[in-house]
């Protein structure tokens, strides 16, 4: 029987949604050696019945221990995290506290962090983004929360316990949630704080953006159930916000951890509507999209080889009707993308090989792209992106 990864409790027998054809990860992107093999698959989202969680009912990718980060470096993510430090550090004075990033890459937030008057960590699995850290003068050492009471930074130097942690958009790959979080609980010190981050199920809901589903993201919380699940591990919660349109952000405190579980509180109705209403309107108007450019004689390609980019590809037209998919991550261009097998190349491309028309789906940095294609494109291209269920001109 399929269990919840947080309370370990029975799952319903029926899924809520069924994703078809979806990309088999996000980041295993099929080269011209391996993408005739590669496939989509099916993927079945649940709902426990105890405490809330939304889920995928299956083994999550091989990479989950890893922190890849294709924007890591961009000036609206950088931005983004600047404005959270500050406000974390001068609001609770933290000024000279020992912070730890739990997954931190190659190191993207870190450098950030490193503009402001504290000690900065990081702890990575992946050896090639260790190497790529301490290159660039980070504290960052190989590491990866497994066990309940781990000891981080054992012989590496840098042994806690920690003042402050930090998890960016990481717990949603964990299978075992509960387990990272009450290994980060024993290495902070007594009310020690953090600043996590996961995407909103809130709004992939209010979006109908079904297409912000993928295998890589095991788990979507909504501001209740991450809250439940926080406190259930030690953590009291004493900021909650959205961010970036569809990131939830909470800042919490360690407190004593629960003597039992209980159910938190959680969405009641049947979403389920939402994602299938959301995937409707979308496929139909990709489909209307392809019709138009057809009658007209006018190419398309797609901007982001993000997770949102690789399902509308893979689950819409969009894949069969597309010229390539653009993407500014060097690690991602010459490859293919997972289950549709449109060509990704370099913006580089773009300029010399223009579209008539492009299509944005990476929905955090929309209007950072069409800025750029409006700058450096000497063609004439009209600008469309994906920000909800609908496609808009930019």
């Amino acid at each position: 029987m399929k269990s919840c990864i947080a309370c370990r409790r029975q799952l319903p027998a029926k899924p809520v949604f069924k994703l078809k054809n979806a990309p088999a990860s996000a980041q295993d992107i099929p080269d011209r050696e391996s993408v005739r093999e590669d496939k989509g698959l099916d993927l079945e989202l649940y709902q426990c019945g105890h405490c809330g969680l939304v889920q995928f009912a299956c083994q999550p990718v091989a990479y989950y221990q890893d922190v890849i980060r294709a924007g890591g470096f961009s000036k609206t993510m950088r931005n983004l995290r600047r404005g959270q430090y500050r406000h974390l550090i001068e609001h609770y004075h933290l000024e000279g506290k020992c912070f730890l990033e739990v997954g931190c890459g190659g190191g993207e937030f870190l450098q950030v962090l490193a503009e402001f008057p504290v000690e900065a960590y990081g702890m990575e699995h992946r050896p090639e983004l260790v190497a790529q850290a301490r290159e660039a003068g980070l504290q960052v050492w190989e590491e990866f929360p497994e066990t309940k009471e781990q000891e981080f930074g054992k012989g590496s130097g840098h042994e806690g316990p920690f003042d402050v942690f930090l998890s960016f958009n990481f717990l949603e790959h964990q299978p075992e949630p509960d387990v990272m979080l009450q290994a980060i609980w024993h290495n902070l010190t007594e009310g020690g704080m953090g600043l996590i981050t996961v995407p909103a199920l809130e709004y992939i809901l209010e979006q109908g953006s079904y297409y912000e589903l993928l295998r890589d993201h095991i788990a979507y919380y909504s501001f209740d159930t991450l809250k439940g699940l926080l406190e259930q591990n030690g953590f009291a919660v004493l900021e909650e916000k959205m961010i970036n349109r569809d990131t939830i952000s909470m800042i919490v405190k360690k407190i004593p951890k629960p003597a039992q579980n209980v159910p938190s509180g959680f969405l009641k109705k049947d979403f389920s509507d939402s994602l299938k209403e959301g995937y409707r309107v979308t496929s139909h108007e990709i489909e209307e999209l392809v019709r138009r450019l057809e009658k007209e004689g006018k190419t398309l390609a797609v901007w982001g080889a993000s997770h949102q980019g690789f399902t509308l590809a893979a689950t819409t037209v969009l894949g069969q009707r597309a010229e390539y998919m653009i993407d500014s991550a060097p690690f991602k261009q010459g490859k293919f993308a997972p289950a549709s097998h449109l060509p990704i190349v370099a913006p580089e491309h773009f300029w010399e090989h223009p579209a008539d028309v492009v299509l944005i789906a990476a929905p955090g940095y929309t209007d950072e792209i069409a800025g750029i294609i409006r700058e450096k494109s000497n063609a004439k291209v009209e600008i469309l992106a994906i920000r909800t269920s609908h496609i808009e001109n930019v």
